[in-house]
């Protein structure tokens, strides 16, 4: 039987034009995205983690001038992005195997970390801490509580995880990071489950440099 987290990029890639009509593009995150955002400098390097086909988050962060690096499973998302948010970087890479000997300064995924198993999501963990600069945000959707839901998308099935909320902040602080603002089944935001943490001073990556292209032209 196929890994269900490689099943879930399967179906993306599948269904992505179907996923592309169906996502709304009214911005419900604006609120956390302007939130993620004051902790930025002008311009600063964004990771987009699971960045679909970067319609809204990451057209809205290049729309304001921050210069977005977006990864996907999906060789479909990613045609997609490149079509829709043309001056970003964008690599074909399932988020698990993240390594891109670079740091950037702000790190997203949302609706996308939540795909992973409980124990990939344990993982991912050292591979924010290594990809964040000082100062970092971290922004990221999670379930609200401990548990494993197949969903469907289009008639395919579609795999969720979470970890427990206090399991989620011990690992935020084991891998250097202060969670700022965090929500649980918030309806405004269509009951999504959101973390929003900072790489703290004093923790240093073990490898990269700042910046947005790990393949310079």
């Amino acid at each position: 039987m196929n890994d269900p987290v490689d099943q879930v990029g399967e179906v993306y890639q599948k269904h992505a034009a179907e996923w592309v009509r169906a996502r709304s593009t009214a911005l419900v995150e604006h609120g956390w995205l302007s939130l993620f955002t004051t902790l930025l400098e002008p311009h600063a390097s964004v990771l987009d983690v699971g960045c679909g086909s970067g319609v809204p988050i990451a057209q809205w962060l290049d729309d304001n001038g921050f210069t977005v690096t977006g990864i996907d499973s999906s060789s479909e998302m990613i045609r997609l992005f490149r079509t829709n948010v043309p001056a970003a970087r964008a690599e074909v890479l399932d988020m698990r195997r993240l390594d891109l000997a670079i740091r950037f300064e702000g790190i997203v995924a949302w609706d996308s970390f939540f795909h992973l198993s409980p124990v990939d999501q344990r993982a991912m963990f050292p591979l924010f801490e290594h990809h964040a600069t000082t100062g970092a945000p971290l922004l990221l959707t999670t379930g609200p509580e401990a548990g494993e839901v197949v969903g469907n998308l289009h008639g395919d099935l579609l795999y969720h995880a979470s970890l427990d909320p206090g399991e989620y902040r011990a690992l935020f602080d084991q891998h250097g990071f202060d969670v700022v603002a965090h929500t649980s089944r918030d309806p405004s935001i269509g009951d999504h489950t959101v973390w929003l943490a900072r790489k703290r001073e004093g923790v240093t990556p073990s490898f990269g440099r700042t910046g947005p292209n790990p393949h310079p032209e």
